[in-house]
């Protein structure tokens, strides 16, 4: 007779584990806060939220977002996703959550280069990244951060990141 293979976790267990791991890797990095993003995730997918605020408001005159807050945003998405594309397999084999202090090192940005395409505007910003190459020891990141339309995208990114040693 063969062995049994365990259950399945349930779903709400699993989305409860991902999330937490979301938020203590979010948690561990205080600029995020500090400006007033949070990350939202869909499955392994993660977007950047940016809430207006008037204290973004670079130009009053305009108004329009100030481009370094933008560029932030950017790299912090870049980084975020980077950490969460390190964490996934862990999160995904079952590992306990983390906690804030015993999360991997995020990477480290080594050149960040940005594309201001539109003004933008006083209202939510959301931004996603893509990772286009994970070796031991830099990645390549393209992000893009836009406000009403993702086809109208205010600002595109793309950036080198010193990777963390790995735990092996």
């Amino acid at each position: 007779m063969m062995p049994r293979r365990p259950a399945p976790e349930p779903v709400q267990v699993v989305k409860q584990r991902r999330d937490e791991t979301l938020a203590a890797l979010v948690g561990g990095v205080p600029y995020i806060g500090f400006l007033g993003a949070r990350f939202e995730r869909r499955g392994d997918e993660l977007t950047g939220i940016l809430p207006y605020a008037d204290a973004l408001i670079g130009n009053p005159l305009l108004p329009a977002l100030h481009g370094g807050a933008t560029a932030a945003f950017l790299e912090m998405t870049a980084i975020i996703s980077l950490g969460w594309a390190m964490l996934w397999p862990r999160i995904e084999g079952g590992a306990p959550v983390p906690e804030v202090g015993a999360l991997p090192a995020l990477p480290k940005t080594i050149d960040f280069t940005i594309d201001f395409l539109r003004t933008g505007l006083p209202r939510d910003a959301y931004a996603r990244a893509q990772i286009t190459r994970v070796g031991r020891r830099y990645a390549s990141v393209q992000a893009e951060a836009w406000q009403d339309n993702r086809d109208r995208p205010i600002a595109q990114a793309s950036g080198h990141f010193l990777m963390p040693p790995r735990d092996e």
